[in-house]
């Protein structure tokens, strides 16, 4: 048996091990715990959101690093931006889970896919640019590019493991002026913009002193886009214009107008022909004018230049016309990338592929930023946040040394698209189990009830719906503050 010896700490006796008990304690006890992989996830959008949520937090090391500390919840950025819903309800906070993951506001501007090191840039404003910032006036915008500046000093970040989920830009094609004069829908700062503008141009044109061309031109809202964001913007303004505009402005309100640029021949291309006809139809008989084949040259201050048509003054200018690859993505040169939208190329299992054709089994790509090689999936949130659940599932397994080898498989639920009064089109016919179509209030109750099963968090589950009924019991706020 062992004998312990007693010492004196501080005043007082401690029994101290015999110096056979240490060397047994020595001999038996096992090397220390290996240290936790770190799992480096940039973009807090539909797909590394979904791997921050789902991924477990006790056996990762996990960092997120974004531009913005919270995931936009896009499909009701709409109705932010008109007043139907507020704003927290289309944003989810990052630093929910924190403490158990660093998140910094942040660019990701450089990748050394060898060191396996990342540079950033900070995202947050220099403490004088704070309080310096007030909503536009009607005749000035914000645009894409316009956050506040970072503070300068860059940071460098290891990884073991690395997902990319920066997403994309909006498209511009190089049209001189829109990103300095038009307005996006791509967060919740941009939905703000966009609703501040919009009551703007109504107070300035309820002015005494404007004569009725100028309001009429102060009251044109142009949208440039006929994809789902554009058609579903121009639905939300117009149930705003035949509701709260008209009961509070009721001469303004006849002079507004709402038109809808696209290049293409048909609006909403990516849904069954039937339903873009039946959406062409009703906003033609709400009065909301549809120009296909149209072109913009062009952009200057309240004003835009279309190749169809000549000189077009506006007071709000919203594009949405696609995707533009994200810079991050544009400065990689080492991985496989597909040759028209920039995207980079991963294998089934979403790994990126070197120029050399070798997967990379530390780094995936997931989201707007990534498409898998030999297939062809819309850029949506729906595809984006399916990756991420894949995903976070493999390296859930992977951390445990299990083995996760099967390929992604999308799974189409369908597309929807609201058109306004209580309307909305609901397009299955390429869904990979039942297909179907529905139009009308039907599909507007299937809108509703998916934006609201899919939203996050408990919080918004109860705000969302709240303030639906609210808005419907007493219209919508249209205070600017």
């Amino acid at each position: 048996m062992f004998k312990a010896r007693l010492s004196v700490v501080c005043g007082r006796v401690q029994p101290r091990p015999a110096k056979s008990l240490v060397n047994a304690a020595r001999t038996f006890t096992s090397s220390a715990p290996r240290s936790k992989q770190r799992l480096v996830i940039l973009g807090s959008g539909w797909g590394g959101y979904e791997i921050l949520r789902a991924i477990d937090k006790k056996r990762w090391n996990v960092t997120m690093v974004s531009p913005t500390n919270a995931f936009n919840f896009t499909p009701l950025l709409a109705s932010c931006a008109v007043g139907t819903l507020e704003f927290r309800c289309a944003v989810e906070p990052v630093r929910r889970f924190s403490p158990q993951v660093a998140c910094y506001q942040a660019w990701c501007d450089t990748i050394d896919f060898k060191q396996k090191t990342l540079k950033c840039m900070p995202a947050t404003a220099p403490l004088e640019f704070e309080g310096s910032a007030s909503a536009p006036l009607a005749g000035e915008t914000t645009k894409e590019t316009s956050y506040p500046p970072g503070t300068g000093n860059g940071f460098n970040l290891r990884y073991d493991k690395l997902v990319i989920a920066v997403g994309a830009y909006s498209q511009t094609f190089n049209v001189p002026g829109v990103k300095e004069h038009a307005h996006f829908l791509k967060d919740v700062r941009d939905a703000r913009a966009i609703r501040t503008r919009i009551i703007d141009c109504f107070e300035q044109a309820n002015q005494p002193v404007l004569s009725d061309v100028q309001r009429r031109n102060l009251l044109n809202f142009c949208i440039v886009g006929g994809g789902p964001t554009g058609v579903e913007f121009s639905a939300e303004l117009h149930d705003l214009l035949h509701a709260e505009i008209e009961r509070h402005y009721p001469s303004l309100a006849r002079m507004a107008k709402i038109t809808l640029y696209d290049v293409a021949p048909n609006i909403l291309g990516s849904f069954d022909k039937s339903l873009g006809v039946y959406a062409e139809n009703k906003f033609r008989r709400d009065g909301i004018s549809i120009k296909t084949r149209h072109h913009v040259e062009r952009v200057e201050k309240d004003r835009m230049f279309v190749k169809e048509q000549g000189e077009v003054p506006f007071g709000l200018l919203v594009w949405s016309t696609g995707l533009a690859p994200n810079p991050l993505i544009q400065s990689i040169d080492c991985l496989q990338k597909h040759d028209k939208t920039q995207s980079l190329f991963t294998d089934q299992n979403l790994n990126v592929i070197t120029n050399e054709g070798h997967a990379d089994p530390d780094v995936w790509a997931i989201g707007d930023a990534a498409n898998i090689k030999g297939q062809l999936h819309p850029a949506t949130a729906q595809v984006a946040n399916q990756k991420g659940k894949y995903l976070a599932q493999k390296l859930n397994k992977i951390v445990k040394d299990q083995e996760h080898t099967k390929p992604f498989e999308f799974q189409n639920q369908g597309s929807l698209a609201y058109l306004g009064d209580w309307k909305a089109i609901y397009d299955r016919s390429s869904a990979d189990t039942v297909k179907t179509k529905e139009t009308g209030r039907v599909a507007w109750l299937l809108w509703r009830s998916a934006y609201f099963t899919m939203t996050l968090s408990i919080r918004n589950k109860i705000l969302v719906p709240t303030y639906w009924f609210l808005n419907w019991i007493f219209g919508r706020d249209l205070t600017r503050f």
